[in-house]
């Protein structure tokens, strides 16, 4: 008997008939013989309105009393799942993250999992129940309720999987599987019937919606195969697992992008070392993570070598690195600090790029002849990506996912 995680997301329970369509697609799963544990996020709209009305009582709520009030949205949502189940005649109990033994580490709405302690859920499975667990939220060592920041019930259900030893996870979402781009961007953007661990990684990493990063870092961690498919349609959906030959045929495999960007550049900055260190420091002591990263080639100023050092971080920490870099003007003797929050980056994925040569000179080819201008490049092993300006993005999205042929991906046909 094989057990299954399953993982709503708030659009699929965002209403009555949606919670009840669920509870069926859980009790079919258990009647074909499955044990099944249901991760739930809370209804499409809900933590955003709780967020809301937190603010209108503090404009600055205090992290450990808003991470009490947002977990209680993910509890209506399983009670309601419960009821809807026992409604259909199926014995089934639901579980906060604390009752389902998730235990966690970190500041509050960031936190993350440090273990799980499953024995409830697997009494309840033992006597032929369906349990069904919040997802998002777990408690810390001081027994508070914390919760895992946006896309955490993609990382809390596979960390359940994880501590059942399932045999697979199933997240549901309102798509049928991984695509090779925005189908909203590109009409003929192909559904993938597998993607790597790693691949998937890349994607969401660098913009793709679908799933939550430190998800899929997990599930590659334990070999734990992810099933992405539609909440409440068929279709095979796109299984997420180790990469085999076949994925290597073909070097790009998906297009992505990011339209949460912004550039800091420092001029004339003292071409010394520890320069550059004391520049990230002060960003990672803000807790500002800092992606791309790009120093020009040094220059001599009155025998003083002096260089560019640019490098971008997410578009709601713009302002606040603009003021922190400013303040380092003095200290680092640099000549002025300039930014910009109308850019994009755009990305290409495959790991097929490790065997194929020429990939970047084709993408910057494709988006050249479109005068797409590229102002910062950063690359990994499996992925290459570019910094353009914001309203070029779905041009180059476009762009690229026509340049390399993945229209006509094999495997890649839509559901």
């Amino acid at each position: 008997m094989s057990l299954i995680v399953q993982k709503y997301g708030g659009s699929s329970v965002a209403d009555l008939d949606l919670i009840q369509g669920v509870a069926r697609k859980a009790i079919a799963a258990k009647n074909q013989g499955h044990r099944v544990v249901v991760v739930l996020s809370a209804m499409k709209g809900e933590t955003d309105r709780l967020i809301r009305l937190a603010r209108s009582a503090s404009p600055d709520p205090d992290p450990r009393e808003l991470d009490s009030m947002l977990s209680t949205g993910e509890q209506i949502s399983t009670a309601m799942f419960a009821l809807c189940c026992q409604a259909m005649g199926e014995k089934v109990k639901s579980f906060t993250g604390f009752q389902a033994g998730i235990a966690t580490s970190g500041p509050h709405s960031k936190a993350r999992i440090s273990g799980i302690e499953p024995a409830r859920i697997l009494t309840e499975l033992a006597k032929g129940r369906l349990a069904v667990v919040c997802g998002f939220q777990g408690v810390d060592k001081a027994g508070d309720i914390t919760t895992l920041g946006r896309g955490g019930s993609d990382t809390t259900a596979v960390a359940m999987a994880v501590a059942l030893s399932a045999d697979v996870c199933e997240i549901y979402t309102d798509v049928d599987g991984i695509y090779t781009t925005d189908p909203n961007i590109c009409s003929d953007a192909r559904r993938m019937d597998r993607i790597s661990y790693e691949e998937m990684l890349e994607l969401a990493s660098l913009g793709a919606k679908v799933m939550e990063i430190r998800s899929v870092e997990l599930a590659m961690n334990y070999l734990l195969p992810i099933h992405v498919r539609h909440a409440h349609g068929g279709g095979a959906g796109t299984l997420i697992t180790q990469e085999d030959p076949d994925m290597e045929k073909t070097p790009v495999r998906g297009v992505t992008h990011s339209m949460n960007e912004a550039r800091i550049t420092l001029l004339r900055v003292k071409d010394e070392p520890g320069v550059a260190a004391r520049i990230l420091q002060v960003a990672a002591k803000a807790e500002i993570v800092v992606d791309v990263i790009v120093q020009n080639k040094s220059a001599s100023l009155e025998g003083e070598m002096l260089t560019d050092l640019s490098f971008t971080v997410p578009a709601p920490e713009y302002p606040r690195t603009m003021e922190l870099m400013k303040g380092l003007v003095g200290e680092l003797q640099a000549g002025q600090v300039v930014g910009d929050d109308q850019i994009a980056k755009v990305s290409i994925v495959g790991a097929g790029m490790r065997n194929h040569a020429g990939v970047a000179a084709k993408m910057f080819h494709a988006l050249a002849s479109e005068g797409i201008n590229i102002t910062m490049i950063t690359t990994s092993e499996i992925k290459i990506s570019c910094i353009i300006e914001k309203k070029y993005a779905e041009l180059a999205v476009r762009t690229l996912h026509d340049a390399f042929g993945l229209a006509g991906e094999p495997g890649g046909n839509r559901s």
